[in-house]
């Protein structure tokens, strides 16, 4: 632990990195995936598990939590790590893709966006100063710039003008930060799948001199191809001495491939919420516990694994507990699916260290193909 916010290379092998984020709450090891605790919650887990599993850090969402309980609140009664019983780092986005993406109605200008609530229809205004100041109300460690995200497909035209409101808005959210001790505020570079706004973005937001930078607007839809793509183009433009966050992303096929590309920081919904329908993430790759053929198949889903919800519990327990809608279900597949993500972070870092990330890579894939039908 520190009393600043530092980043640290370790090791590199390619262009892939072993790092650490050392800040007051903790030391984050990267490459890093950050559990997802939408509301103050990672969804059918309980914080003790997650930190058990893996986590150095979890993320909030800003949107939700303005909404309800709301910061002031939070604030009143601790501040988030207080109120949730997670002593160490939080990342709280901006809100900006929520409110993008939930809003039923909003209305965007150069001072922020007017949007209406989903939960209750109250009508809210998030500027890029009222973003870091929620944010700071939350007690996060981590906050991100307020930024415009733009759904892909989009038009040339209609993704540069949201590039350059988001360049704006980074600016004013650096003065409203300020200087935290001990805390980060990360740039997030836009510019959809259009290359040289990707690198204009990275370029101007590399002259603000934050402490750390993301790559936004991804996973919105596009192939990974592109998403790909669209991170070579990013990468030799963002600082090498800093902490390069991959937002919303991904599958384990997303991060490894990203990883070996110089990503550090990933976060997303997807082993929680795949977990709550029936989805199992295994290194034999995933497994659709709603299939009839799992009914009568007493193996578990990795007999290997450390996580009891994969090594303890049947399949076909699995199974029936999905088919019955019984929560218990989601709340195991959960726990194996954070697990397993966590597990391949490790894995992925012990690879770096030891200079064998591309064999790591290999193996990895080869064991996803060759699918959960074999033998364990």
């Amino acid at each position: 632990m520190t009393e600043t916010f530092q980043f640290k290379l370790l090791a590199t092998d390619g262009k892939a990195r072993r790092g650490e984020v050392s800040m007051p709450r903790g030391t984050i090891r990267t490459p890093a995936f950050m559990p997802v605790g939408t509301v103050g919650t990672v969804k059918a887990m309980y914080l003790d598990q997650v930190r058990e599993l893996g986590a150095d850090i979890i993320l909030g969402n800003t949107y939700h939590l303005m909404l309800r309980p709301g910061p002031e609140r939070v604030a009143r009664l601790g501040g988030l790590h207080e109120l949730i019983r997670w002593p160490h780092p939080i990342l709280t986005d901006s809100g900006g893709f929520q409110v993008m993406s939930l809003s039923g109605l909003r209305n965007l200008d150069e001072q922020g966006v007017t949007f209406k609530s989903h939960i209750d229809g109250a009508l809210h205004h998030m500027s890029p100063e009222r973003s870091i100041e929620i944010q700071g109300l939350l007690g996060s460690d981590i906050q991100m710039q307020l930024d415009e995200c733009v759904a892909l497909p989009a038009s040339p035209k209609e993704i540069e003008r949201a590039m350059e409101m988001s360049l704006r808005w980074a600016e004013r959210c650096k003065a409203a930060f300020s200087d935290q001790p001990g805390k980060a505020m990360f740039g997030i570079v836009q510019g959809g799948d259009v290359p040289h706004l990707r690198v204009r973005s990275a370029q101007a937001l590399t002259d603000l001199n934050l402490k750390g930078y993301a790559i936004g607007g991804l996973a919105v839809g596009e192939p990974q191809e592109v998403m790909l793509d669209m991170i070579d183009t990013t990468i030799p433009h963002m600082p090498f001495e800093k902490p390069r966050y991959l937002m919303g992303v991904g599958t384990p096929d997303d991060m490894l491939k990203s990883v070996a590309r110089g990503i550090d920081m990933f976060d997303c919904v997807m082993p929680t919420r795949s977990g709550r329908h029936g989805l199992a993430f295994t290194r034999r790759g995933r497994i659709n516990l709603r299939n009839a053929r799992h009914a009568e198949d007493m193996r578990p889903l990795d007999e290997e694994s450390n996580c009891p919800a994969a090594r303890d519990y049947s399949r076909a327990y699995l199974h029936h507990l999905v088919r019955a809608n019984e929560s218990l279900g989601g709340m195991l597949l959960t726990w194996n699916n954070l697990s397993y993500y966590q597990d391949l972070m490790a894995g992925i870092r012990k690879a770096i260290e030891e200079g064998r990330f591309a064999d790591f890579m290999a193996q990895t894939q080869e064991e996803w193909a060759r699918g959960d039908l074999a033998p364990l």
